[in-house]
Protein backbone atom coordinates (compact mmCIF):
# COMPACT_ATOMS: atom_id res chain seq x y z
CA UNK A 1 0.00 0.00 0.00
CA UNK A 2 3.26 2.06 0.67
CA UNK A 3 4.26 1.93 -2.88
CA UNK A 4 7.88 0.23 -1.58
CA UNK A 5 10.63 0.07 -3.66
CA UNK A 6 11.82 -3.50 -4.12
CA UNK A 7 15.09 -2.80 -5.01
CA UNK A 8 16.12 0.04 -2.40
CA UNK A 9 15.82 -0.85 1.71
CA UNK A 10 15.99 2.67 1.78
CA UNK A 11 12.56 3.43 0.17
CA UNK A 12 11.13 0.68 1.96
CA UNK A 13 8.34 0.94 5.05
CA UNK A 14 9.06 -1.30 7.81
CA UNK A 15 7.47 -4.72 7.39
CA UNK A 16 9.21 -4.64 3.35
CA UNK A 17 12.47 -4.29 5.26
CA UNK A 18 12.22 -6.70 7.53
CA UNK A 19 11.68 -9.55 4.75
CA UNK A 20 14.23 -7.67 2.80
CA UNK A 21 16.59 -8.07 5.59
CA UNK A 22 15.72 -11.64 6.16
CA UNK A 23 16.04 -12.49 2.56
CA UNK A 24 12.36 -13.04 1.62
CA UNK A 25 12.00 -12.62 -2.16
CA UNK A 26 9.40 -9.41 -2.00
CA UNK A 27 6.40 -9.14 -4.39
CA UNK A 28 6.92 -7.36 -7.32
CA UNK A 29 4.45 -5.43 -9.49
CA UNK A 30 5.17 -2.90 -12.20
CA UNK A 31 3.08 0.40 -12.57
CA UNK A 32 3.21 3.46 -14.26
CA UNK A 33 3.77 6.72 -12.42
CA UNK A 34 0.78 8.21 -11.39
CA UNK A 35 -0.50 11.87 -10.84
CA UNK A 36 -1.89 12.11 -6.81
CA UNK A 37 -4.01 15.24 -7.01
CA UNK A 38 -4.33 16.69 -3.31
CA UNK A 39 -7.91 18.45 -3.31
CA UNK A 40 -7.72 21.80 -1.78
CA UNK A 41 -10.36 20.62 0.80
CA UNK A 42 -8.47 17.45 2.06
CA UNK A 43 -8.39 16.79 5.21
CA UNK A 44 -5.07 15.76 7.39
CA UNK A 45 -5.85 12.53 8.12
CA UNK A 46 -6.69 12.28 4.09
CA UNK A 47 -3.51 13.13 3.38
CA UNK A 48 -1.11 11.79 5.90
CA UNK A 49 -3.47 8.44 6.58
CA UNK A 50 -4.97 7.58 10.19
CA UNK A 51 -4.77 4.79 12.09
CA UNK A 52 -7.23 2.47 13.68
CA UNK A 53 -6.48 2.53 17.22
CA UNK A 54 -8.79 -0.22 17.98
CA UNK A 55 -7.33 -2.25 15.95
CA UNK A 56 -3.69 -1.50 17.23
CA UNK A 57 -4.95 -2.17 21.24
CA UNK A 58 -7.24 -5.32 20.88
CA UNK A 59 -4.87 -7.25 18.07
CA UNK A 60 -1.81 -5.53 18.45
CA UNK A 61 -0.97 -4.56 15.12
CA UNK A 62 -0.52 -0.84 13.90
CA UNK A 63 -3.65 -0.95 11.48
CA UNK A 64 -2.49 2.27 9.14
CA UNK A 65 -5.13 2.98 6.50
CA UNK A 66 -2.59 5.07 3.92
CA UNK A 67 -2.96 8.54 2.76
CA UNK A 68 -2.30 11.07 0.14
CA UNK A 69 1.51 10.92 1.00
CA UNK A 70 1.23 7.17 0.63
CA UNK A 71 -0.10 7.12 -2.78
CA UNK A 72 2.28 9.47 -3.83
CA UNK A 73 5.62 7.76 -3.20
CA UNK A 74 7.45 7.33 -6.51
CA UNK A 75 4.41 9.38 -7.91
CA UNK A 76 4.09 12.73 -8.74
CA UNK A 77 2.20 14.91 -5.67
CA UNK A 78 -0.01 17.69 -7.95
CA UNK A 79 -1.31 20.40 -5.79
CA UNK A 80 -3.58 23.23 -7.45
CA UNK A 81 -4.09 26.45 -5.74
CA UNK A 82 -1.17 25.41 -3.68
CA UNK A 83 -0.77 29.05 -1.85
CA UNK A 84 -4.36 28.26 -0.13
CA UNK A 85 -3.42 25.22 1.18
CA UNK A 86 -4.08 25.26 4.93
CA UNK A 87 -0.87 25.41 7.25
CA UNK A 88 -1.13 22.15 9.16
CA UNK A 89 -1.34 20.58 5.69
CA UNK A 90 1.63 22.50 4.26
CA UNK A 91 3.83 21.54 7.40
CA UNK A 92 2.61 18.04 6.65
CA UNK A 93 3.93 18.31 3.02
CA UNK A 94 7.08 19.85 4.16
CA UNK A 95 7.83 17.14 6.79
CA UNK A 96 7.46 14.44 3.94
CA UNK A 97 9.50 16.23 1.65
CA UNK A 98 12.33 16.89 3.31
CA UNK A 99 13.01 13.44 5.05
CA UNK A 100 11.39 11.22 2.54
CA UNK A 101 9.07 9.83 5.25
CA UNK A 102 5.91 10.11 6.39
CA UNK A 103 5.45 9.50 10.09
CA UNK A 104 1.97 9.19 11.55
CA UNK A 105 1.29 9.25 15.29
CA UNK A 106 -2.12 8.85 16.89
CA UNK A 107 -2.28 7.95 21.24
CA UNK A 108 0.99 6.83 21.73
CA UNK A 109 1.18 4.30 17.99
CA UNK A 110 3.67 5.54 15.44
CA UNK A 111 3.66 4.19 11.58
CA UNK A 112 6.31 5.89 9.41
CA UNK A 113 6.53 4.83 5.69
CA UNK A 114 8.35 6.12 2.80
CA UNK A 115 6.79 9.16 0.61
CA UNK A 116 9.17 10.55 -1.84
CA UNK A 117 7.90 12.19 -5.07
CA UNK A 118 8.10 14.88 -7.37
CA UNK A 119 6.26 17.89 -6.13
CA UNK A 120 3.75 19.82 -8.61
CA UNK A 121 2.08 22.85 -7.40
CA UNK A 122 -0.01 25.66 -9.94
CA UNK A 123 -1.11 28.92 -8.42
CA UNK A 124 -2.95 32.41 -9.11
CA UNK A 125 -0.14 34.61 -7.32
CA UNK A 126 -3.26 37.69 -7.07
CA UNK A 127 -4.83 35.32 -4.92
CA UNK A 128 -2.43 35.26 -1.89
CA UNK A 129 1.03 34.41 -1.09
CA UNK A 130 3.42 30.74 -0.92
CA UNK A 131 4.72 30.54 2.05
CA UNK A 132 8.34 30.76 1.73
CA UNK A 133 9.43 27.20 3.12
CA UNK A 134 6.73 25.51 0.53
CA UNK A 135 8.21 27.53 -2.59
CA UNK A 136 11.48 26.40 -1.23
CA UNK A 137 10.32 23.15 -2.15
CA UNK A 138 9.96 23.60 -5.69
CA UNK A 139 13.05 23.27 -8.03
CA UNK A 140 11.71 25.20 -10.57
CA UNK A 141 9.18 27.80 -10.84
CA UNK A 142 7.41 28.94 -14.41
CA UNK A 143 4.98 31.74 -14.62
CA UNK A 144 2.38 31.36 -17.14
CA UNK A 145 1.19 34.30 -19.32
CA UNK A 146 -1.53 35.23 -22.09
CA UNK A 147 -0.62 34.15 -25.57
CA UNK A 148 -1.07 37.37 -27.99
CA UNK A 149 0.02 35.96 -31.64
CA UNK A 150 -3.07 35.70 -33.47
CA UNK A 151 -2.01 31.93 -35.23
CA UNK A 152 -1.33 30.70 -32.22
CA UNK A 153 -4.62 32.17 -30.57
CA UNK A 154 -6.30 30.55 -33.70
CA UNK A 155 -4.35 27.15 -33.02
CA UNK A 156 -5.50 27.42 -29.46
CA UNK A 157 -9.18 27.92 -30.68
CA UNK A 158 -9.10 25.04 -33.21
CA UNK A 159 -7.44 22.96 -31.20
CA UNK A 160 -9.63 23.11 -28.02
CA UNK A 161 -13.05 22.52 -30.18
CA UNK A 162 -11.44 19.54 -31.86
CA UNK A 163 -11.00 18.15 -28.55
CA UNK A 164 -13.91 18.86 -26.93
CA UNK A 165 -15.65 17.00 -30.23
CA UNK A 166 -13.96 13.75 -30.35
CA UNK A 167 -11.29 13.22 -27.19
CA UNK A 168 -10.17 9.97 -28.69
CA UNK A 169 -9.88 11.01 -31.96
CA UNK A 170 -7.75 14.06 -30.53
CA UNK A 171 -5.65 11.78 -28.33
CA UNK A 172 -5.04 9.59 -31.16
CA UNK A 173 -4.08 12.26 -33.40
CA UNK A 174 -1.11 13.45 -30.96
CA UNK A 175 0.08 9.62 -30.16
CA UNK A 176 2.59 9.47 -32.76
CA UNK A 177 4.43 13.34 -30.57
CA UNK A 178 3.33 11.62 -27.35
CA UNK A 179 5.30 8.46 -27.56
CA UNK A 180 8.42 10.14 -29.48
CA UNK A 181 8.64 12.59 -26.07
CA UNK A 182 7.96 9.48 -23.81
CA UNK A 183 11.01 7.71 -25.26
CA UNK A 184 13.06 10.95 -25.36
CA UNK A 185 12.24 11.26 -21.22
CA UNK A 186 13.04 7.45 -20.43
CA UNK A 187 16.54 7.55 -22.66
CA UNK A 188 17.39 11.10 -20.56
CA UNK A 189 16.83 9.21 -16.87
CA UNK A 190 18.89 6.42 -18.33
CA UNK A 191 21.98 8.69 -19.15
CA UNK A 192 21.12 11.16 -16.59
CA UNK A 193 23.63 10.22 -13.90
CA UNK A 194 26.56 9.59 -17.01
CA UNK A 195 25.94 13.47 -17.75
CA UNK A 196 29.37 15.33 -16.49
CA UNK A 197 28.85 18.72 -14.93
CA UNK A 198 32.46 20.48 -14.99
CA UNK A 199 33.78 22.10 -12.25
CA UNK A 200 34.25 25.92 -13.68
CA UNK A 201 29.89 24.83 -14.35
CA UNK A 202 29.85 24.53 -10.71
CA UNK A 203 32.12 27.35 -9.64
CA UNK A 204 30.20 29.57 -11.75
CA UNK A 205 26.22 28.62 -10.50
CA UNK A 206 28.11 28.89 -7.06
CA UNK A 207 29.86 32.43 -7.59
CA UNK A 208 25.80 33.76 -9.24
CA UNK A 209 24.07 32.97 -6.60
CA UNK A 210 26.64 34.31 -4.07
CA UNK A 211 26.61 37.42 -5.90
CA UNK A 212 22.24 37.77 -6.16
CA UNK A 213 22.23 36.96 -2.44
CA UNK A 214 20.13 33.51 -2.41
CA UNK A 215 19.29 32.12 0.68
CA UNK A 216 20.27 28.39 1.44
CA UNK A 217 22.14 25.52 -1.00
CA UNK A 218 18.70 24.57 -2.84
CA UNK A 219 18.99 27.61 -5.61
CA UNK A 220 22.73 26.27 -6.49
CA UNK A 221 21.72 22.61 -6.40
CA UNK A 222 18.21 23.01 -8.63
CA UNK A 223 19.95 24.98 -10.95
CA UNK A 224 22.77 21.91 -11.20
CA UNK A 225 20.25 19.20 -11.23
CA UNK A 226 17.89 21.25 -13.89
CA UNK A 227 20.62 21.59 -16.21
CA UNK A 228 21.86 17.89 -16.00
CA UNK A 229 18.31 16.97 -16.58
CA UNK A 230 18.52 19.38 -19.76
CA UNK A 231 21.45 17.61 -21.20
CA UNK A 232 20.52 13.91 -20.77
CA UNK A 233 16.94 14.76 -22.35
CA UNK A 234 19.06 16.47 -25.56
CA UNK A 235 21.16 13.61 -25.70
CA UNK A 236 24.43 14.84 -24.43
CA UNK A 237 27.19 13.66 -22.02
CA UNK A 238 28.02 17.09 -20.73
CA UNK A 239 26.33 20.02 -19.32
CA UNK A 240 27.09 23.27 -20.79
CA UNK A 241 27.15 27.47 -20.03
CA UNK A 242 24.33 27.62 -22.39
CA UNK A 243 21.93 25.25 -20.40
CA UNK A 244 22.99 26.78 -16.92
CA UNK A 245 21.45 30.33 -18.81
CA UNK A 246 18.38 28.42 -20.16
CA UNK A 247 17.44 26.78 -16.55
CA UNK A 248 18.86 30.00 -14.06
CA UNK A 249 15.56 32.09 -14.15
CA UNK A 250 13.40 29.24 -13.38
CA UNK A 251 15.44 27.82 -10.75
CA UNK A 252 16.46 31.08 -8.65
CA UNK A 253 13.80 33.78 -9.96
CA UNK A 254 11.53 33.02 -6.72
CA UNK A 255 13.94 32.31 -4.14
CA UNK A 256 14.46 34.48 -0.90
CA UNK A 257 16.82 36.49 -0.75
CA UNK A 258 19.27 38.23 2.21
CA UNK A 259 17.53 36.41 4.93
CA UNK A 260 14.03 36.89 3.39
CA UNK A 261 14.83 41.08 3.84
CA UNK A 262 15.37 41.18 0.05
CA UNK A 263 12.95 40.80 -2.90
CA UNK A 264 13.50 38.03 -5.35
CA UNK A 265 15.73 38.61 -8.47
CA UNK A 266 14.31 40.01 -11.63
CA UNK A 267 14.74 38.13 -14.71
CA UNK A 268 17.43 40.34 -15.99
CA UNK A 269 19.41 40.33 -12.66
CA UNK A 270 19.59 35.96 -12.55
CA UNK A 271 20.67 36.14 -16.39
CA UNK A 272 23.50 38.95 -15.87
CA UNK A 273 24.59 37.37 -12.62
CA UNK A 274 25.38 33.75 -13.93
CA UNK A 275 26.51 35.60 -17.47
CA UNK A 276 29.23 37.26 -15.94
CA UNK A 277 30.15 34.41 -13.77
CA UNK A 278 30.22 31.98 -16.34
CA UNK A 279 32.73 34.13 -17.93
CA UNK A 280 34.97 34.74 -15.46
CA UNK A 281 35.19 30.66 -14.57
CA UNK A 282 35.86 30.00 -18.19
CA UNK A 283 38.98 32.07 -17.96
Amino acid sequence: PFNCNPHDPTNMCESCLERYENGEALEVERRKMRVVTLPIGSTEDRVIGSLDIEKAITEGVRALQPGLLAEANQNILYIDEVNLLPDHITDSILDAAASGWNVVEREGVSVAHPSRFILVGTMNPEEGELRPQLADRFALHISVEGIYDEEQRMEIIKRNIEFGEDPMGFKERWRGEQEDLRRRIIKARELLSKVIVPDEILRAVASACIMLHVDGHRPDIATVRAAKALAALEGRMRVEASDILRVAVMAVGYRTRGGGFEEPARPEEIREAFRSALEKASR
